[in-house]
């Protein structure tokens, strides 16, 4: 019985640690050749001694289990770093099948103490970073298209969060950029339709090193108990966006954790006014839109603050 992702390559961006490790892992456990990328660098063990990239440990973790893989190093919000990770699926593995947005970084502070270098470099690391790696793997299945290709398979997983679903006060270049990543995959996602190519997002609940502020207070396992924000819960969905049997599901926004997946629907318009005249004016404006306004829920925004509660159950 073959493997559902056998035959296929695979990028993960961000998959020398935390969720996009345990990402890489289940794409190579379902038979994907991957390309695990990270930024981090070959560094010192605790004796002094020289110790791997951890994209080059998570690689070789992949090869020791009977998978291919093969590590890159390097920061996807560069645009030629970008084109060079897509090159090396194409060149290593004949060519690109999936791509797997991950790779980020946290500088949470409320908007009145932001600094500019703390707005510009998470919505460059998440935002552009998804937007070069997702523009070289396009211009690889659309180009083998147009050479008369047939049957291009392709698959985009992008990483949203929750934070943007619910509007965390705490991380306004974060939610921003994990606002765009959802508009940039719907985006894709039609774009892309006409080539074989689907285009998802998932916002995950993950405890991981770049995220162990954010969960301190969640609470932790008990004994012999898996935690439910174990990256091991987000992986699956990530295995099953790119494999065939989702050719149906294409620019959807899904978000897991725990043992659940809930799907996110698409905003729907929730009250329409019409003027009475050739154009609104104000004075019409304030007699529909204040008392509409005031009979809705105190502190209520465009924000779905409820998806924080979501539990398996």
């Amino acid at each position: 019985m073959s493997l559902p992702l056998e035959g296929l390559s695979a990028i993960v961006t961000g998959a020398g640690r935390g969720l996009g490790r345990a990402e890489a892992l289940e794409l190579a456990r379902l038979g994907a050749a991957v390309v695990v990328n990270d930024y981090g660098q070959p560094g010192r063990d605790g004796s002094g001694a020289a110790s791997a990239a951890p994209a080059e440990e998570v690689a070789e973790e992949i090869r020791a289990a009977g998978g291919r893989a093969v590590a890159h190093l390097g920061d996807v919000s560069d645009f030629e770093t970008a084109r060079s990770l897509v090159d090396l699926a194409v060149s290593e593995f004949g060519k690109l099948d999936v791509l797997v947005n991950n790779a980020g970084i946290l500088r949470d502070r409320m908007v009145f103490s932001m600094t500019e270098d703390e707005w510009d470099s998470v919505v460059r690391v998440h935002l552009k970073g998804h937007f070069n790696t997702t523009h070289f793997a396009a211009v690889h299945w659309r180009g083998r298209s147009k050479a008369g290709e047939t049957g291009v398979y392709g698959r985009i997983v992008n990483t949203s969060s929750e934070a943007f679903l619910a509007g965390s006060a705490g991380q306004p270049n974060y939610a921003a950029a994990k606002g765009g990543i959802v508009g940039l995959t719907t985006s894709t996602a039609l774009a892309l339709a006409r080539y074989g190519v689907t285009a998802n997002a998932i916002c995950p609940r993950a405890r991981t090193r770049m995220t162990e502020d954010v969960f301190a207070g969640f609470g932790e396992p008990g004994e012999g108990e898996l935690d439910p924000l174990s990256p091991e819960h987000v992986a699956p969905i990530v295995g099953y966006l790119a494999s065939p049997a989702a050719a149906g599901v294409n620019g959807q926004l899904l978000v897991v954790h725990g043992g659940m997946v809930a799907v996110v629907d698409r905003p729907r318009v929730s009250a329409k006014f019409d003027t009475a005249k050739e154009a609104f004016t104000y004075e019409e404006l304030d007699s529909v839109l204040t008392p509409h306004y005031a009979s809705r829920p105190a502190g209520e925004t465009f924000a779905a603050a409820e998806v924080l509660g979501l539990r398996k159950g």
